[in-house]
């Protein structure tokens, strides 16, 4: 027990300088995922000089040093890799051979195995995709215990006397086990917790990168086009995150480019990088960290970049550009630069697609979005627009889809110029109406559709079952408190085709008596077409049910 107790005393004296440590600036590449030769040369002494101290720090035993020595060699392993732990092991080892003891040779075996062994556990968590377990102190002191059984293993079978060999190892291998599993488990304990801090800060300091960004995309709204700001926007990201250089491009050419290289990386230019050549082709994220993989520069043998981040920019899941940012060849591309070059990124879509809706918007404004020929309630672009500015702030995804419906909706108004549509043109019309309007009333609407197939074909003045449709949402189901159902029917009837679209409020039957433009055109039209045999006819039970039945003439065939 006298021996567990010093061993974990001295252990005490290491988890002072791991504390130390972590709050110096050896410990920031300890922070990234990727570590540069550099950092690993700086680890290798940090390392080495642990598990030196281990064995000046150790208590002397039968000609032998109970010691902490493993804590280096497995640490130095777990954290860079099977060749920084076998570097470690080997130089602790030496030292302890040099201090001679009959357990010389096998201590300096065994204490370059121990680091092997912390590699090779490096190793696995990184072939299954764990990489965040390298930190684990559970996987900590579960590899250090099992380097110390193997040290015992090794004392046993290469030290001699065996006796002497047999006699060391039933004092010392418990303590020593508990000693220095314990040890680096508290050790990467420290480590851990220090790395949670720096990724905290890392997405405060994001946070704050983003909503400067956010307040900037405004400049956005003209377009994504060096004519309007690409180069203002360039400009904000590089104050703001510090990195080497900042670029953004189109498909096919630079827009802007600010930072170091910006002599021969010129605006206007065709896009010469293959990364991002290949962002723009298998749209996703490039990462070129510097050290598995380098950014070499397709325009100058002396750029000074070393490491860039290429993120697509998406509008509609469609790539229609990138956002890239380069660190120097001397500078490790921090994690949060990663992470914040990605938001940024996300935030640029987000608001280019508000600017391509704003474009259409204005494309329809310009063409009075043939509200005459249509007849659209103006009202319905006003709620649908509020409607969407109301989910873009909590659904980007369902706003995008909202902006679908509207512009699949105005498109379908645009391009008809004729007089005539088929049934199933005016419902997929409609459909994209109420994929607006569901929306709006959430669970307060419900559309329910039976139309004879045969229908489909059925040709009718354009614009027709929209209006209809319109007036059951604006004049009954909105004044309703309940859940409110529109039932859009079609059949066969004789010579004619009866297309029906009923609620379940009854609540605008005299206002449609009084006469509804968009209704009394939609008569006015149908009867002039065909004839007043055909046209709308209303009937309703008041708080029950409205009833709008559009009729038109119906042949086998008809197409």
């Amino acid at each position: 027990m006298k021996l567990i107790f010093a061993l974990l005393q001295q252990m005490s004296v290491f988890l002072v300088i791991a504390y130390l440590f972590s709050k110096s600036p050896a410990f920031r590449p300890l922070t990234g995922e990727t570590l540069r030769v550099k950092h690993k040369i700086l680890l290798y002494f940090i390392f080495s000089a642990f598990s030196i101290l281990g064995t000046y720090f150790g208590l002397p035993v039968q000609d032998a040093i109970a010691n902490t020595r493993a804590i280096g060699a497995v640490l130095a392993g777990l954290i860079g890799g099977p060749l920084l732990g076998t570097a470690v092991g080997l130089t602790g080892g030496l030292h302890r051979y040099a201090l001679g003891g009959f357990t010389s040779f096998s201590c300096g075996v065994s204490t370059t195995a121990e680091g092997l062994i912390g590699g090779l556990v490096h190793l696995w968590l990184m072939r299954r995709g764990q990489p965040e377990q390298i930190f684990s102190p559970k996987i900590a002191f579960a590899a250090t215990s099992a380097a110390e059984a193997l040290q015992m293993a090794i004392i046993l079978l290469l030290a001699r006397p065996l006796a002497d060999a047999v006699a060391l190892v039933q004092v010392i291998a418990a303590p020593m086990m508990l000693a220095n599993a314990a040890g680096a488990a508290l050790f990467m304990s420290i480590m851990r917790d220090q790395k949670s801090m720096y990724d905290k800060f890392g997405v405060i300091f994001s946070g704050r990168a983003l909503k400067i960004a956010e307040r900037t995309l405004g400049i956005l709204d003209k377009g994504f086009n060096p004519a309007t700001a690409a180069g203002e926007v360039a400009r904000i990201i590089h104050q703001e995150t510090g990195v080497g250089a900042v670029a953004i491009t189109d498909r096919n050419k630079v827009l802007a480019f600010v930072g170091l290289g910006a002599d021969h990386h010129q605006p206007g230019t065709s896009i010469a990088s293959q990364l991002t050549r290949r962002a723009i082709e298998e749209n996703r994220v490039i990462f070129a960290d510097g050290v598995h993989e380098h950014y070499t520069c397709a325009r100058s043998a002396n750029c000074p970049l070393g490491s860039a981040l290429v993120v697509p920019l998406r509008l509609d899941n469609e790539v229609i550009g990138t956002i890239k940012l380069y660190e120097p060849k001397k500078k490790l591309f921090l994690n949060l630069n990663r992470t914040l070059g990605e938001g940024i990124a996300r935030l640029l879509s987000e608001q280019l697609l508000r600017s391509r809706y704003e474009e259409q918007k204005r494309l329809l404004v310009t063409s009075e979005l043939k509200l005459v020929q249509a007849q659209v309630n103006p009202h319905f672009l006003f709620n649908a627009l509020n409607t969407i500015i109301a989910v873009l702030r909590k659904d980007a995804d369902q706003a995008r889809e909202l902006l679908l419906h509207l512009s699949n909706f105005f498109r379908k108004n645009l391009k008809r110029s004729g007089d005539l549509a088929t049934l199933e043109e005016e419902l997929e019309h409609v459909n994209a109406y109420l994929g607006i309007e569901k929306v709006r009333f959430e669970d307060r609407l419900r559309v329910e559709t039976a139309v004879d197939p045969a229908l489909l074909p059925l040709r009718m003045p354009t614009f027709t079952l929209q209006p209809i449709v319109e007036n059951a949402i604006k004049h009954g189901i909105s004044r309703m408190l309940e859940p409110g159902i529109v039932r859009i029917t079609g059949r066969i009837e004789g010579e004619k085709a009866v297309i029906e679209v009923e609620d379940n409020a009854g609540a605008y039957c005299e206002e449609l008596k009084s006469g509804g433009l968009g209704m009394n055109i939609v008569d006015r039209r149908i009867k002039n077409l065909y004839g007043d045999r055909y046209g709308l006819a209303v009937s309703c039970n008041a708080g029950k049910w409205t009833r709008v039945a559009l009729t038109v003439p119906w042949q086998e065939g008809d197409s």
